[in-house]
């Protein structure tokens, strides 16, 4: 059988899904704008009746730019989605997804039969690009250079530049995890190339803040247990005694070349890592410190939070914090924590906490922790909170300024979130709303956590995607650690794409205003958008931006 007869190819948006077992539902994507210094990307998905090995891709352009091939390769989820889960999900079964972007080895794919399959084709569009209309074929060729199938897609790229982000972005860096899976000292040689290989990789689809572990995070970690050290900060005490009367000394040349090496691949903010532990703040993080030659532990799961130990330790120890942030020049972008996602039953503890940082820190060090209940800000416990997607509701209605907001494992029902089994769609909608709402900033807690629920066991990401059956797959990373460095994913691209949205509606208002602004956004709508309000479509969503683009053209 001639192969050409067997071999088909769809051209689709970034937004699409190929399972292997299901042919793509979307249309074909045929035409497409975008803006300069915009990433562009769309897919090609595959088929055929037999196997066909060593089929050669490639892509001719009258752009005149690099285009990047990758393969949409799949990975397991034995847990999707909770038991609950709402209806806006593409599938609940376990199973393979499509997810990770792997490098073309050889320009060469592999079709099995009756199988699909897609790659996925990205340029960055740089400032230099000529406004206009340009035709971007993809070829599909056999071993011997016959062409099996070509697609063809219409890129207009339009005169307009897209702005630089303003929006704060955060996913938590997990330092550990690199050390931890590939094997490696933590803080050698080989682990500082590791984490600016995925600091690159993340400021890259827009990462611009990074949590900064000045000791060892106290996330995700079972109570009594701890996670690998990662304590930037040195610490030593002479006589080993540890009380209300010690002396600390403390070293910060791994801080300095951690500051150094996030400004070198455009870092701009750093949040450091929380005071106290998750969930209440009852106790610390892990501190180790030198006594008499020998690293110990001297706070942890056994110190009281409230205690003087470890309020006299944080009184000599932010003081010289605050001088060498000053002198690495980063005290307008620095941002601190207290303890993540606390809750009414624990007000008590972290309102202690809260006190203590805000009498020792400076006053021009914003705090910022993410929460669901208003009633902290209120009582002027949390400073800056950030509140879940789902409960920002009143934290909007009340006029809280800056506002950021969050998303993480428990926010699967109506708002944005991007597990394997959501439609990409649900990822990108974050975007407008980010826009709509004047959210100045984002976090999320998983830009690379390959650890199960509580850090108990190391994990291999591309084998167990739900920490161990717990975390719907999607929700406790977004990068893959390949062998070489970083291998990204749809969600992080997606991500990605819903910040360039948000850049472009900026742009947008530069030049008909906010109002008229979100009235395009909402043009033809039957409910104005919300966090859980919003067309569920991919159509509405690839629809919405090319409205936008029109926009910016004719209001040049």
């Amino acid at each position: 059988m001639d192969p050409k007869d067997t071999f088909q190819t769809i051209c689709l948006s970034s937004l699409s899904k190929v399972f292997a077992d299901e042919a793509p539902q979307e249309a074909p994507y045929k035409q497409a704008s975008a803006l300069r210094g915009e990433h562009f990307a769309f897919q090609i998905a595959f088929t055929s009746n037999q196997l066909l090995k060593n089929i050669g891709v490639e892509v001719n352009s009258t752009l005149g730019l690099p285009f990047t091939i990758r393969a949409v390769g799949l990975v397991p989820s034995e847990m999707p989605c909770y038991a609950n889960h709402d209806q806006h999900v593409l599938r609940t079964t376990p199973g393979l997804y499509p997810d990770p972007l792997y490098p073309l080895e050889d320009s060469t794919v592999t079709a099995l039969p009756g199988q699909w399959r897609s790659v996925w084709i990205h340029v960055e569009l740089d400032s230099s690009v000529l406004a206009g209309t340009y035709n971007v074929q993809v070829g599909f060729l056999s071993p011997q250079g016959e062409k099996l199938s070509e697609e063809v897609l219409e890129l207009t790229v339009l005169a307009a530049t897209l702005p630089k982000q303003k929006l704060i972005h955060t996913e938590w860096f997990h330092t550990d995890c690199l050390a931890t899976h590939y094997n490696i000292p933590v803080f050698s040689e080989e682990h500082w190339s590791r984490i600016g290989q995925f600091l690159e990789t993340a400021v890259k689809h827009g990462i611009n803040m990074i949590l900064t572990p000045i000791f060892t995070p106290p996330l995700d970690t079972v109570v009594g247990g701890e996670r690998p050290t990662v304590q930037l900060i040195d610490v030593s005490v002479d006589d080993g005694k540890i009380d209300g009367s010690t002396t600390y000394a403390f070293g910060f040349t791994k801080l300095e070349r951690w500051v150094a090496l996030c400004q070198d691949k455009g870092v701009e903010y750093f949040e450091f890592s929380h005071l106290f532990t998750q969930w209440g703040a009852k106790h610390t993080p892990k501190i180790v410190a030198c006594i008499s030659g020998v690293e110990q532990r001297i706070f942890g799961w056994e110190t009281d939070a409230a205690g003087e130990d470890y309020a006299h330790f944080l009184g000599q120890l932010i003081p010289e914090l605050d001088r060498v942030i000053h002198r690495l020049g980063i005290a307008s972008c620095s941002y601190f924590h207290v303890s993540d996602e606390p809750t009414q039953a624990n007000l008590d503890t972290y309102k202690k906490a809260s006190d203590l940082v805000q009498k020792l820190l400076p006053s021009n060090y914003p705090i910022i922790d993410a929460l669901t209940e208003i009633s902290f800000y209120e009582q002027g416990i949390v400073q800056k909170p950030i509140p879940s997607n789902d409960h920002i509701e009143p934290f909007l209605k009340a006029g809280v300024p800056d506002l950021w907001t969050y998303y993480c494992c428990v926010q699967y029902k109506e708002v944005s979130n991007r597990f394997f089994n959501m439609p990409s769609a649900r990822n990108r909608i974050i975007g407008l709303q980010l826009y709509k709402f004047g959210i100045q900033g984002f976090l999320h807690w998983g830009y690379n956590f390959y650890y199960s629920q509580y850090s108990i066991q190391q994990l291999d990401p591309f084998k167990v995607t739900d920490a161990l059956h717990t975390f719907p797959s999607g929700d406790s990373f977004v990068v893959y650690p390949g062998e070489a460095g970083p291998i990204e994913s749809i969600r992080l691209e997606v991500f990605h794409e819903a910040l360039q949205d948000l850049r472009a509606l900026q742009l947008l208002e530069t030049r008909i205003g906010k109002e008229r602004t979100v009235a395009l956004l909402e043009e033809g709508l039957s409910e104005p958008l919300t966090f859980s309000v919003y067309p569920r479509s991919t159509e509405w969503m690839l629809e919405v931006r090319e409205r936008i683009n029109q926009a910016i053209a004719v209001n040049s």
